[in-house]
């Protein structure tokens, strides 16, 4: 399950480190470049919305496969795109399809004791992080020496292997809920509007999830011009530097459980705001941007863990609903951040990313600092 999901969230990232390529083919201008990312982010939350609680109503064994074959078919339409509106209407269902590491998440959840879900989500989550992180290194490498479309040839012969592969795995799960469509995704709504814990989770994951696509968005066009100057390959290794994330999201589920989530959450926004800080402050050093993504990648992981712990707490016979409206805002807010990013950076170029990144950040802690502490999983 966490390779599955590390093959599968790669597709949100995989166009970010080609974003200067694809906009020298298109002509494309900043702030139309960094519609591809959210596009892809929109996809990905209305997946969330729409096919996320299906997970509660039918086999997800069979939901999983039918998602596999629409990625597939959204990353050969990527790839033969010969504009940017099929090109953008691909990674719209890319993201849709992606909803793969949306049902395994909270399958593996549901087959574990909740004293074991913090170092279930953290395996789980390290599998996510070397997905998203390493994605960006891969794109970048196999753009640089093949063209950017041949990194969606790339995903979909991965989509095939993994499609294949879940399909024989996984066991058969007894759905948990029998609702007609309609009311199970009017019952998902409700949960929202039921539980305040899980809209203050919402929107603080939101915030710094926000904040964390600021940067991405706009990593490679900020790496690709003076005084960096480097290529796709040399912007996906970016990728690489930010792997201290898998130790982040791997820790956190044991660190939940000594310090609790909200101050877990709390320290890994600080973390996170310094990162900011320091990339802010020396926008043209290599080291100090190297400092900061190290920082800004450890602390989101190890936030969501946490969150997400906490999420999974509220209700075990609604995960996927609770799971599916957790993620679309969280999701919500990465499109939210990607289109700020690229905005902020059109006007203020690095700087201003850092102090959008960091306004999202304190955003964040005032919704976690509303959290109950006694509701939380200690």
């Amino acid at each position: 399950m966490s390779t599955a999901i590390a093959a599968t969230a790669a597709n949100l990232y995989y166009a970010q480190p080609i974003l200067p390529l694809i906009a020298l083919e298109f002509n494309l201008s900043t702030s139309s470049t960094g519609s591809i990312v959210a596009l892809t982010q929109f996809g990905y939350a209305a997946a969330l919305l729409f096919i996320s609680p299906l997970g509660d109503s039918i086999p997800r064994r069979q939901l999983i496969a039918w998602l596999s074959l629409l990625l597939i078919t959204a990353c050969v339409i990527a790839f033969s795109a010969p504009n940017i509106t099929l090109l953008l209407i691909a990674v719209f269902l890319i993201g849709l399809s992606a909803n793969i590491t949306q049902q395994l998440i909270p399958f593996a959840a549901s087959m574990v004791k909740p004293e074991e879900k913090g170092a279930t989500l953290g395996t789980l989550m390290m599998g996510l992080t070397l997905g998203i992180l390493l994605s960006r290194t891969l794109s970048g490498s196999v753009a640089e020496y093949f063209g950017w479309r041949a990194v969606f040839i790339m995903a979909a012969l991965l989509a095939s292997v993994f499609g294949l592969l879940l399909y024989k795995a996984l066991p058969h799960n007894t759905a948990t809920a029998k609702l007609p469509y309609r009311q199970l995704l009017k019952s998902t709504f409700s949960l929202f509007k039921q539980h305040r814990q899980l809209r203050l989770f919402t929107f603080s994951g939101a915030s710094w999830f926000a904040a964390f696509n600021a940067l991405w968005a706009t990593l490679a066009i900020h790496v690709s011009q003076d005084p960096f100057n480097y290529n796709a390959q040399q912007a996906g290794l970016f990728g690489v530097i930010a792997l201290a994330g898998v130790i982040g999201a791997k820790a956190s589920g044991r660190w939940v459980n000594m310090l609790g989530s909200k101050k877990l959450v709390m320290l890994a926004l600080l973390i996170l705001a310094i990162g900011f800080v320091i990339t802010g402050f020396y926008s043209h050093s290599l080291i100090a941007l190297i400092i900061g993504v190290i920082l800004i990648d450890f602390g989101v992981f190890s936030a969501q863990v946490a969150n997400q712990v906490r999420v999974f707490s509220i209700n075990p016979q609604a995960q996927s609903r609770i799971n599916g409206v957790y993620m679309l805002g969280y999701y919500l807010g990465g499109a939210v951040g990607s289109i700020a990013g690229v905005r902020a950076y059109d006007y203020f170029a690095w700087p201003g990313v850092a102090l959008v990144s960091i306004i999202f950040i304190v955003i964040a802690m005032t919704f976690n600092s509303a959290v109950s502490t006694d509701k939380e999983i200690k």
